[in-house]
């Protein structure tokens, strides 16, 4: 006898009606398709999730950060798809999913162009310092303060990219007509990519000592958390911009907040934290040369809509059998013996 195809979705950004943080997702699609989708009980931010909130779960939508380890799907036999409501997948080992039989999907194509707009916003806001002029106006400073917080513009800038993955390269391509060079550090594929679209390789700390803005786009791995550290601002200009749109890991804070003291770095423009979300007393929120948002400015409609029509499609392609291209590790997976081979009336 045949039973239901089940879909989890994660309660961290979702209530029982499947609304969402991201707003409609498009669970109709699943419906329409013969799936079933339930919440799954509630959990800490950022997990652990318990194998016990998987009981009888095919599939999970996974709307935020939630670990997903080789031991726990090991306690779920069931369990043969997990399916991220995004790029990141911090504390997920898509290879260690893989030897187990259980396919981890992602949707970077969804979330190039809204990443990089976000990246493009906090540059063009940093250039003018417009939380600044901002501040000016509301406080009823213009005659003493208008035009003492001159930008620096973009023009004939240098924007220096860490991460020319998907995102890094489509904001070089937003810059190119504003009149920026761009130079790129990367991982062995980034650097391929970043050299076809005729943009320099330099290391790190070579990225930092020339460039006006720095803007990091590189995703957040064991090997890589912290890499931004004290010496890199150290690196940096002056009149220099740091701008985070990848994830609050990936940098020392503390030095990050040591530079701006000292006036090491002009200003910040930063879309994550760590932790998320800061602290009410982190200093680093009432500074009036650093531009905070929660971690969502690329949260549009066209993010909501691109990343659900992928996610949707993902989880009906894996329920059909079928290993999606959007799936990670796919070399680790066996075509036959994976879990997604063995039908659901089976």
């Amino acid at each position: 006898m045949n039973r239901d195809y089940v879909v989890g979705l994660t309660s961290d950004a979702a209530e029982p009606d499947g609304s969402t943080d991201f707003g409609d997702i498009g669970l109709e699609r699943l419906t329409a398709a013969g799936l079933t989708w339930r919440l799954l009980p509630a959990i800490p931010p950022h997990g652990p999730i318990p194998p016990s909130a998987l009981d009888g779960v095919d599939a999970v939508i996974s709307l935020g950060h939630i670990p997903f380890n080789a031991s726990l799907v090991r306690q779920v036999p069931r369990l043969r798809h997990i399916a991220r409501f995004g790029a990141g997948y911090d504390g997920i080992d898509p290879v260690a999913l893989a030897n187990e039989g259980v396919v981890l999907t992602t949707t970077p194509t969804g979330l190039r162009s809204p990443v990089a707009l976000t990246g493009l916003t906090m540059i063009l806001a940093c250039a003018n310092r417009l939380l600044e002029n901002h501040l000016i106006t509301t406080r009823g400073q213009w005659n003493e303060l208008r035009g003492k917080r001159r930008g620096i513009g973009i023009q004939g800038r240098t924007v220096g990219i860490l991460g020319f993955g998907s995102i890094g390269s489509r904001l070089a391509e937003m810059l190119g007509p504003l009149g920026a060079t761009i130079i790129a550090a990367s991982r062995s594929a980034g650097n391929s990519r970043a050299r076809s679209a005729g943009v320099e390789v330099v290391d790190p700390l070579t990225l930092a000592e020339r460039s006006d803005f720095v803007v990091v786009t590189a995703s957040l791995t064991d090997q890589n958390r912290g890499m931004i550290d004290a010496a890199f601002f150290a690196a940096m200009q002056p009149h220099a911009y740091f701008i985070n749109i990848s994830r609050g890991g990936l940098a020392d804070y503390e030095a990050l907040r040591d530079a701006l003291a000292r006036g090491g770095i002009a200003g910040a423009g930063l879309d994550v934290f760590d932790p998320e979300p800061p602290a009410a007393d982190d200093p680093l929120l009432a500074m009036e040369n650093v531009i905070c948002t929660p971690h969502a400015l690329s949260w549009t409609e066209d993010f909501t809509r691109d990343v659900s029509a992928l996610v949707m499609e993902a989880v009906i392609t894996v329920s059909q059998g079928t290993i999606p291209a959007s799936a990670l590790a796919r070399d680790a997976l066996d075509p036959v013996n994976w879990r997604g081979a063995v039908t659901v009336g089976a």
